[in-house]
């Protein structure tokens, strides 16, 4: 545990609070559709704050390796809006949120593009329009973004890929929807192969917490200094995950929390608190909708507790 400057003392105390609360709640459940996913240690649980000038709070099991899965998509999302702009990856890609489930089927609009990048549809559309001459030089480009996140490029969790490539069939039956309406450039198995590499990233709590902090750092990464995404895409990848990153709770989280945030079905949960920092909490066991159960608890008592929602936020509070 690493102390940070004091004007976060309130926050940290908080976070300690809440992770011991929290830490023998085993409500939820283990995912299996993808078999690997099943091997997670249900009692598994961290909490890691990464502060805009770079100092980390961490609690728990900060060190545990798990994969990046959904937590991946808004990274992605912002890396297609530096290699185009916003408006041809618009033209792919909607920003509307859905109250259909993240791996619904039926998930077009009017346009038969995608609501949005955080749907699977819209993750695996984004994963299409990633740039390279080759399926490795597109993969590279998505481990060299995320090496300017978290300061060393993430390996790959070939067991989890290969897990996914083989129990996707949800994700298949997508891509080949997709590709009939001529909305993935790319063949079906190339598209989804970048879409569950891309998922299958290893990264630790504490790496997902300054994810967070140099997205909330205007992305800067608030440790090494490099800058990670451009300055003019940060308020588009932020609203995407306001108003989209949990899933069909997204609503409620929007109403109950008001803060940027992403999850993932691995147990990740991303949440960036501008003028703050990064704060990540994992915990594998999930609800129903795919969201670490532990993970919204703490967010929603943590926001609740120090106005952290950003209509009710005191912005002199930290200062």
């Amino acid at each position: 545990m690493i102390k940070v400057p004091h004007r976060y003392s309130s926050i940290t105390k908080e976070v300690e609070r809440l992770y011991n609360k929290h830490k023998d709640n085993m409500d939820g459940h283990i995912p299996t559709y993808y078999p690997e996913l099943g091997r997670a240690d249900p009692k598994a649980f961290a909490i890691a704050l990464t502060t805009i000038e770079g100092k980390r709070f961490t609690i728990g099991d900060h060190d545990t390796t798990f994969t990046t899965m959904s937590c991946s998509k808004p990274f992605v999302y912002g890396l297609a809006l530096d290699q185009y702009d916003s408006k041809t990856v618009q033209s792919r890609v909607g920003v509307e949120p859905t109250g259909d489930a993240f791996n619904s089927i039926i998930e077009l609009n009017a346009s038969n593009r995608p609501h949005n990048p955080m749907t699977n549809a819209g993750a695996i559309v984004t994963a299409d329009m990633i740039r390279g001459q080759t399926p490795a030089d597109r993969f590279e480009a998505i481990q060299n973004m995320f090496e300017k996140y978290i300061g060393n490029k993430p390996n790959i969790d070939m067991t989890m890929f290969m897990s996914a490539k083989k129990f996707g069939h949800r994700n298949r039956a997508i891509a080949h929807l997709l590709l009939g309406l001529d909305e993935l450039n790319k063949n079906v198995g190339e598209a989804l192969d970048l879409y569950f590499q891309q998922c299958s990233l290893s990264i630790t709590c504490t790496d997902l917490s300054l994810m967070g902090a140099t997205l909330a750092n205007k992305g800067l990464n608030p440790i090494t200094g490099e800058r990670a995404i451009k300055a003019e895409h940060i308020r588009r990848v932020l609203s995407i995950m306001l108003t989209c990153g949990l899933y069909d709770y997204s609503g409620e989280w929007v109403y109950d929390v008001g803060l940027p945030a992403k999850t993932g079905v691995s147990g990740g949960t991303l949440v960036v608190i501008p003028g703050i920092g990064g704060l990540a909490i994992y915990s594998p066991l999930i609800d129903k909708l795919g969201n670490s159960v532990r993970g919204v608890n703490v967010c929603e008592e943590l926001s609740k507790e120090l106005k952290l929602h950003i209509f009710d936020r005191d912005f002199d509070t930290f200062s």
